[in-house]
């Protein structure tokens, strides 16, 4: 299992990067908002997770443990791939996922592209109980009425669902609780 990489990213495709490793370019599909953050030339640090097919050998990464993790979770749900396990965490951050399940609220799931009512609730029936609860759980339930209109504002703007989700996920973690400062933050992902 490769667990890790390093290296340089030498190209960027439309679902994945190729990161050069001592003379080896090696695809890895990464999620959206990583993908357009990543400037060619740079190094890049990516927890991985290797899908072996039968016809396939794909490598997926991620920023953080912690996104690897829920990817692996998701994973575990009947009828999600690796391809629909990514687009859930291009979609969903970690923290979204986890007031989803804290909250019990399957139509969050929804939001991933492929995903219907039916699978939305096969992933919260799956996830529950297996999520890490986090510091602070409570309070990310009261976030979900920014969260949301956060999303009402940028789909206002004229930006499709899945490019206001993306951009929602480049809000940093300690960003102010403020609904204009959010906003103004995630519309520096569209002027990147």
């Amino acid at each position: 299992m490769i667990a890790s990489i390093e290296g340089q990213v030498i190209e960027q495709k439309i679902d994945c990067i190729v990161v050069k490793v001592g003379g080896v370019g090696i695809q890895v599909f990464v999620p959206t908002h990583l993908r357009s953050n990543i400037q060619l030339g740079s190094r890049v640090h990516l927890h991985t997770y290797l899908s072996v097919r039968e016809d396939n050998l794909s490598l997926f990464g991620f920023l953080t443990a912690e996104e690897l993790e829920f990817f692996v979770m998701l994973l575990g749900v009947n009828g999600v791939g690796p391809k629909l396990a990514l687009a859930g965490i291009s979609t969903l951050n970690p923290d979204t996922i986890r007031r989803a399940v804290y909250s019990e609220q399957a139509e969050i799931f929804s939001r991933i592209p492929g995903i219907g009512k039916k699978t939305a609730q096969r992933i919260l029936l799956h996830l529950q109980g297996k999520v890490p609860s986090g510091e602070g759980i409570e309070s990310l339930s009261a976030m979900d009425d920014l969260d949301t209109q956060i999303m009402e504002a940028l789909v206002g703007l004229g930006y499709s669902v899945v490019e206001a989700q993306t951009a929602m996920q480049t809000i940093p973690s300690d960003a102010p609780n403020d609904l204009e400062a959010r906003i103004r933050l995630a519309l520096r992902y569209f002027s990147s």
